[in-house]
């Protein structure tokens, strides 16, 4: 038997459709992505901790869900170690799967991590609004009981999907210190192919006593302002003159450290096609995304320049400082979901540790 489900948004539209997954109600940021594929990824990745993701694509679920397979210390298929949203909006269901690597549906996996979603919704609808009046927080219902909005970007969500402590992936002589804000497996995946040993530690970790050749700052949830230990480690590690990758939010806090500010887009960048332009180049990337904040470009250090930017709305994606080896990518050029067109940065990272 079909259970209606509600999806209410604090401007007090209101969209109904059909439960799945868990029996549950839930409350976050309601955000939209635009990709076709990659729906385990995408529910798996931290950076959507907090939020009730909207998936445009019309067809969900019929692919199934891959199994729990280890590789190197992590899961294979996933971007972390459960599901990290806190709900899912599709339009159409699909619970008769098929591919060979399934070993169950999106809506068995989502009961098993106690998550609620609702299909049957008329997501460009959605989408549409989200677009023009920016994002905005929402609940999943499907009973009279009141639930009130939370607004997660004023916890500091980081703190809540990071490790506790340090874990060391093994594979070479070179180290890297991972600063784990809500990393997602194929960053430590793409530095183990690289034969690159990965130090990963919490996001309020003292990285600076850590011997390694370099530093990355992870992806992950909500303001980055919020990860006052965390910049200030990082502050620390600007004076030592090592190589330091901020990927996403980690480039975010990187700029920040370097004395740049940050701010919140109306509605993100959350899909698998956004045109990157390298500064002072014709060279344009096509890039995976997953972010609500940006680095305000004007106030950039003298030291600092723009690396990337959006060729949509010329935001911010890339800061590199003029003389250092330090870099920052607001794309995410481990893919997974989406092009690795960008896998190179990687390279580029780890030459500049000599």
């Amino acid at each position: 038997m079909k259970q209606l489900a509600k999806l209410i948004l604090e401007d007090g539209s209101v969209f109904q459709g059909n439960l799945f997954g868990d029996k549950k109600t839930a409350t976050g940021e309601v955000v939209f992505n635009t990709g076709m594929v990659g729906y385990p990824e995408s529910l798996t990745d931290a950076s959507y901790h907090g939020q009730i993701l909207v998936l445009t694509y019309p067809l969900i679920g019929n692919y199934g869900v891959p199994g729990y397979e280890e590789e190197g210390g992590l899961l294979k298929y996933f971007e972390s170690d459960k599901i990290r949203a806190q709900g899912l909006i599709i339009s159409q269901y699909s619970d008769a799967h098929s591919h060979w690597n399934a070993k169950k549906s999106l809506s068995e996996w989502m009961k098993e991590w106690n998550i609620p979603g609702i299909y049957g919704i008329d997501t460009r609808q959605l989408t549409k609004k989200l677009r023009e009046k920016g994002t905005m927080l929402g609940k999943i219902v499907f009973n009279k009981k009141n639930t009130l909005f939370e607004d997660p970007n004023k916890r500091n969500l980081v703190a809540e999907v990071s490790i506790t402590e340090p874990i060391v992936y093994k594979k070479g002589r070179t180290k890297i210190a991972l600063i784990d804000c809500g990393t997602r497996y194929s960053i430590i995946r793409a530095f183990l192919k690289r034969n690159v040993t990965v130090i990963r530690v919490p996001c309020d970790y003292d990285v600076v006593r850590e011997k390694v050749n370099g530093i990355v700052i992870s992806n992950g949830p909500g303001d980055p302002r919020l990860c006052s230990e965390t910049i200030d480690n990082v502050k620390r590690a600007l004076s030592k003159n090592i190589p330091i990758l901020g990927i996403c939010l980690g480039s975010q806090i990187l700029g920040i450290a370097a004395g740049a500010q940050t701010y919140k887009l109306k509605y993100g960048h959350r899909s698998h096609n956004q045109p990157c332009v390298e500064a002072g180049t014709k060279r344009c990337y096509i890039t995976p995304q997953n972010h609500g904040y940006a680095i305000d470009s004007d106030t950039l250090p003298e030291d600092w320049r723009v690396w990337f930017y959006n060729n949509n709305d010329h935001t911010n994606e890339g800061i590199i400082h003029v003389s250092k080896p330090l870099f920052g990518t607001q794309f995410h050029p481990e893919a997974s979901p989406g092009p690795d067109d960008t896998q190179f940065l990687f390279d580029v990272f780890l030459r500049s540790m000599g």
